[in-house]
């Protein structure tokens, strides 16, 4: 395989190119189907409401069954609060999946922003906003090209 960007050859797809280091795919595997962000909104939403569902439904299922008695060992009290909590953090995670929606919908779609007025999208006349280049006190290409010199020369022995 071949490397699009650089040319390098002998390359391996679904890795790197070893010379500019490009990711090289794989044209031969079939490309995964991206999914749209309204997709992923609702499989939150419906995995948040069964993860709240299902964690109060055990933690309060522990807690009849084996809570309150005199053979109860204190793991089952420590597992009804982790439950607890799942169902907690899961709450917030839909009350925030639910105002994400709310957002998304109120949202412009991005053909009728392009499809606006030519006078919203005029590019910004550049001239106006930057002087020009001023070349008269340039420095040179490399401030420190006379103070390394002396590296490049071998080390001279030190007389005792």
């Amino acid at each position: 395989m071949y490397c699009p960007r650089c040319g390098k050859a002998d390359q391996l797809p679904e890795t790197y190119c070893r010379q500019c280091g490009l990711h090289l795919l794989d044209f031969s595997k079939p490309h995964k189907r991206r999914s749209a962000p309204e997709e992923h909104l609702k499989a939150n939403t419906i995995l948040s409401v069964m993860t709240i569902v299902a964690s109060f439904t055990l933690s309060f299922l522990l807690i009849l069954t084996l809570g309150f008695r005199d053979f109860t060992h204190p793991l089952i009290y420590v597992t009804a609060g982790i439950l607890l909590a799942m169902g907690g953090w899961h709450i917030q995670t839909l009350i925030r999946t639910l105002m994400l929606k709310n957002q998304w919908k109120r949202r412009v779609p991005l053909s009728e922003v392009q499809a606006g007025t030519p006078e919203t999208f005029e590019p910004a006349p550049t001239g106006k906003l930057l002087d020009q280049t001023d070349f008269t006190n340039a420095i040179p290409v490399s401030v420190t090209e006379h103070t390394t010199r002396h590296l490049a020369e071998p080390p001279q022995p030190k007389p005792q």
